[in-house]
């Protein structure tokens, strides 16, 4: 029999059966806080974390139904406290286990770094829904993961709230008939330009020398959303935003010439498409990664949760709009430059990326040197670069960027 997409989650008996990966970080414990107000719509039967084992036991003990399987992807967390009555694997190979199990119908990958690319090909191997929120998997390998999910008919829901944003503007149009993600190697004739809403982060109005000398403390301060410390590096170089561009071109097969970046302050906007004729949508709310996190999980329904918030178009007022200084914020450059070059370039700017945060927030880097690392290990690369990886050659890549980044240290 055809597999129909989306058939193993719209067609399965409530409630619906997840797999949730990266439970006790900020998307993790938000897409808790959904399951919880949807009711009996949905039940959390493996749950996997990094290394947080008394959090992740915790999150356990409060589901209304026992989970069959844990996981952490920190194997030195097996030894750090007693007996804890739950079934627990322990590395990446656990967290592939939860992904592909027989009785799971949607997998959530809310791990961040190159922890959810196992998992992610793991879940579309076996056939889940995917709701993902790790952006490195699209990044590290986009073009295998987007194939894989087509061969397989699979829609992959995009968590992140400026590709549900782009999803949610691209529902009913007319080059969707099958209402599902087309991917790099598909077409929207539709699109003229999607356009990616930033923030600005924390050093949106500061001059280039005070960003350099920024501290962990201050880059850790967002204006607007509250995330995971990854993520909030990420956000106050854009190196997050650039990430996001090369996930659209996967998500949506939109060249990168047609993916365009703009500051908007107050995040109410959270993408934009414009199409062809001219005309353009935007999709609007307050900031809170709930909201996409329950569309992502429920689409194509949309249940009511009274405890989303709702805006005050009056009391907003005037919406703002700003160009990007890229000279001011080189990482989303460097990502365009990388996404263009194709290749294992993409994999190792997000593995050189991941290697830089994590220097400066031990203290050992300046923010500034976050860019200048990321853009000495792509000039490095040049002469190793694989035109067209295969999984290994992307682990490899991956692996090597890691370390030419800590040489440079």
């Amino acid at each position: 029999m055809d597999f129909e997409p989306g058939a193993s989650v719209q067609n399965a008996e409530l409630p619906i059966r997840v797999a949730l990966l990266g439970s006790t970080g900020s998307i993790g414990r938000q897409t808790l806080d959904v399951i919880r107000q949807l009711g009996g719509r949905f039940r959390v039967v493996c749950m996997g974390a990094g290394r947080d084992r008394e959090l992740l036991l915790k999150q356990a003990a409060s589901l209304p139904e026992r989970p069959l399987l844990l996981a952490l992807a920190d194997e030195g967390a097996a030894s750090s406290s007693s007996d804890s009555g739950y079934a627990i694997l322990y590395g990446e190979a656990g967290m592939v286990e939860l992904a592909a199990h027989p009785e799971v119908d949607l997998v959530v990958v809310a791990t961040t770094g190159h922890a959810g690319f196992a998992p992610t090909l793991a879940a579309l191997e076996a056939g889940k829904e995917l709701a993902l929120a790790n952006k490195e998997a699209l990044v590290m390998a986009g073009e295998i993961v987007t194939g894989l999910a087509q061969r397989k008919g699979i829609r992959i829901r995009p968590i992140d709230s400026e590709h549900s944003a782009i999803w949610q503007c691209l529902v009913g149009e007319p080059d969707e008939p099958d209402n599902r993600m087309r991917g790099a190697s598909g077409s929207w004739p539709c699109i003229e330009e999607l356009v990616l809403t930033a923030s600005g982060g924390p050093f949106r109005t500061w001059d280039r020398e005070a960003t350099a000398r920024a501290t962990p403390q201050q880059a850790l301060n967002h204006p607007t959303w509250k995330m995971g410390a990854k993520v909030t590096i990420d956000s106050a170089s854009l190196m997050n935003k650039g990430l996001e561009v090369i996930e659209a071109h996967w998500l949506f097969g939109v060249p990168f010439d047609r993916i365009a970046v703009v500051i908007h302050p107050e995040s109410i906007i959270h993408s934009m498409v414009r199409f062809v004729d001219g005309s353009a949508k935007a999709q609007l709310g307050i900031p809170d990664m709930r909201v996409p996190i329950q569309y992502a999980l429920t689409h194509p329904q949309r249940y009511e949760n009274q405890v989303m918030p709702r805006a005050d178009w009056a009391a907003l007022g005037t919406l703002h709009f700003e160009a990007v200084d890229v000279e001011r914020f080189r990482c989303l450059s460097l990502a365009f430059e990388a996404g263009r070059a194709g290749a294992t370039y993409p994999t190792a700017m997000a593995a050189a990326d991941e290697i830089a945060v994590a220097l400066f927030l031990e203290g050992r880097i300046r923010f500034g040197d976050i860019a200048g690392i990321i853009e000495s290990v792509l000039n490095k690369h040049g002469s190793v670069a694989i035109a067209k990886p295969d999984i290994e050659a992307i682990k490899w890549a991956d692996s090597w960027a890691r370390q030419a980044a800590l040489e440079l240290l």
